[in-house]
Formats: C-alpha cells, sequence, structure tokens
C-alpha cells in the first residue's frame, strides 16, 4: 500500500482477453479505414494514420474508455475469472 496517498496497487493481469490493449476500439475501424489500399512508403502510411486519428471525433474515445471501464468493473466484479460461471 502506498503510504502516501493510501492506494493499494492491484496486481496486473498478463494475459487477460479482457484487459487487451487492442480493446482501445483503434484496431478494428482502422483496419476498415486501410483496407484495400497500398502504400509506397512509410511515410505515407504514418500520415494516412495520423489524418485518421485527427478526424476522430472525442466520442470514439469516449466510447473506449467506457468499455475499458466496463470490463475493468467485470473483471473485479468476478475476483480475476475471466470467465461468467
Amino acid at each position: 500500500m502506498c503510504q502516501t496517498r493510501k492506494v493499494r496497487a492491484v496486481k496486473h493481469v498478463h494475459h487477460s482477453s479482457d484487459l487487451t490493449q487492442s480493446d482501445f476500439l483503434l484496431f478494428g475501424p482502422l483496419k476498415k479505414r486501410l483496407v484495400g489500399r497500398h502504400f509506397r512508403t512509410n511515410a505515407e502510411v504514418q500520415e494516412v494514420f495520423v489524418k485518421w486519428l485527427r478526424d476522430l471525433g472525442l466520442d470514439f474515445f469516449y466510447a473506449g474508455i467506457d468499455r475499458l471501464v466496463y470490463r475493468w468493473h467485470k473483471y473485479f466484479n468476478n475476483r480475476g475469472d475471466y470467465v461468467e460461471k
């Protein structure tokens, strides 16, 4: 426990399918955006990616955070179990 703030550290589960980074909602929409496109250079890919990120609305990111919070609560309400019984 951190004495200065009285916060208890929670162990990170390394292989939890419920807490993967791909759940930030980026990879599915990005894949749809890039499907069928061909790029000559890495710089082209980076330019399209950065433009796509900038064009996303705040609601996109809020939805991703809400989803993470939901999964976090689900994980802890199941006492760390990945499957509801």
